[in-house]
């Protein structure tokens, strides 16, 4: 799935989380888009290693918005936020904003969290180069 496909895959999942009662009132929906994508993630080995490569191909293309969207699903599926703050010895609070959409974080903290997430995930990195 191309990066903005996905991005919009995911964040309409996130919006559909919650709809708007008669009265107006913002409710919360009995499925959280985050749940399924980590009991998928949890369950479908080829799925994770899609999202993750979808991850790093979106961060390649210079689509950082993408790129960000799908680790911080990854985080959450994986290894957690907290465990991820504990090993990377940053505050959970900061790696929740480099993660998102507005936040910026540096290279070096992107591949640290890439390579958490490579280490947790277990799966082999290949980079190839297609001239077109």
């Amino acid at each position: 799935m191309p990066g903005p496909q996905l991005l919009q895959v995911l964040e309409s999942a996130r919006r559909s989380s919650y709809q708007r009662d008669s009265k107006e009132n913002v409710v919360a929906l009995t499925r959280d888009s985050g749940l399924t994508v980590a009991k998928r993630v949890q369950r479908d080995s080829k799925f994770t290693e899609a999202l993750f490569s979808e991850a790093l191909n979106a961060y390649l293309a210079g689509d950082m918005r993408t790129g960000k969207a799908v680790l911080r699903e990854l985080v959450n599926a994986t290894v957690g936020f907290e465990s991820l703050a504990a090993e990377l010895k940053k505050p959970s609070g900061s790696l929740h904003h480099m993660l998102a959409p507005h936040g910026n974080p540096s290279a070096e903290n992107s591949f640290r969290i890439v390579k958490a997430l490579h280490k947790e995930i277990r799966v082999r990195l290949r980079v190839t180069v297609d001239l077109d």
